[in-house]
C-alpha cells in the first residue's frame, strides 16, 4: 500500500472513532501497561455496564479497549465529562456543542462534529454526531448513544459505555463500543478495524491529556 494511502487511511481510522456514543462503568485490574491494549481472554470478558446496561449484544461490529492512566480520577473525569473542551485534547474532534446547560448528567445531549478523508468506497465528509446521555455516575461510569450522519457515510446508532477504575498506578479506564447500520454492516470486518482503530486514538489522547495535567 502506497505511504500515502496508508496515512489517509489512519486519518480516517481516528475520526471515525470519535463516534463514541456510549459510556463508562468502572471495573478493574491493573495492567501496569502504559499502551491502550484490548482485552484478550479465552471466555470473552463480561460486557461493560453503566447502571446496568452496556451496548447492543446483538450488533455485528463491537470493540473493546482499555488502558491504564497515571493522574488522579478527578481529572481524567472532568477531561472526559467536559465534553466542549474535548476539541482541545482530541485530535479528530473539530467542534462540539451541549443542547442543554449544567454539568453532563443523564438526559444531556451534545452535537459534535469530525471531518472524515476520503476513503475507497467512502467520500471526504463531515460527520454531525448527536449524542444523548443515558447513564452517568460521578467517577464511575457513563453510556451514552446517537447516530453519526454525513454525506455519503452514515451509522445509523452507536452506543459507547466507559468505566472508571482506580488501581495501583492510576485509574483503569476501559471502553467498549458498538456500531450499527447497513452502510457499516455491509463491511463488518472494516468498519470493526475503523472502530478500533478510533477508541485506541481516544484513549491514547485521554491518557495523554490527563498525564500531562498530573
Amino acid at each position: 500500500m502506497p505511504h500515502s494511502h496508508s496515512r489517509r487511511v489512519a486519518q480516517f481510522l481516528i475520526p471515525l472513532a470519535a463516534l463514541a456514543l456510549t459510556v463508562v462503568t468502572a471495573c478493574g485490574s491493573d495492567t501496569g501497561d502504559s499502551k491502550a491494549t484490548t482485552t484478550v481472554a479465552s471466555t470473552p470478558p463480561a460486557a461493560l455496564t453503566c447502571g446496568g446496561l452496556g451496548i447492543d449484544d446483538a450488533a455485528k461490529i463491537r470493540y473493546r479497549t482499555e488502558t491504564v492512566i497515571n493522574a488522579p480520577l478527578s481529572t481524567i473525569w472532568e477531561l472526559q465529562t467536559d465534553v466542549e473542551r474535548w476539541p482541545t485534547w482530541q485530535k479528530a474532534v473539530a467542534g462540539i456543542k451541549r443542547l442543554d446547560q449544567g454539568p453532563l448528567r443523564d438526559g444531556s445531549q451534545f452535537e459534535w462534529t469530525t471531518p472524515v478523508p476520503a476513503s475507497p468506497t467512502t467520500p471526504a465528509t463531515t460527520l454531525v454526531i448527536t449524542s444523548s446521555v443515558h447513564q452517568l455516575q460521578k467517577n464511575n461510569c457513563m453510556r451514552w448513544s446517537g447516530p453519526a450522519i454525513g454525506e455519503g457515510l452514515r451509522i445509523d446508532n452507536g452506543v459507547h459505555v466507559w468505566t472508571f477504575t482506580e488501581v495501583d498506578g492510576g485509574v483503569l479506564v476501559r471502553t467498549e463500543e458498538n456500531w450499527s447500520g447497513a452502510q457499516v454492516e455491509a463491511d463488518v470486518p472494516t468498519s470493526t478495524t475503523f472502530l478500533g482503530a478510533g477508541l485506541e486514538a481516544w484513549l491514547k489522547d485521554l491518557k495523554a491529556a490527563a498525564e500531562a495535567r498530573s
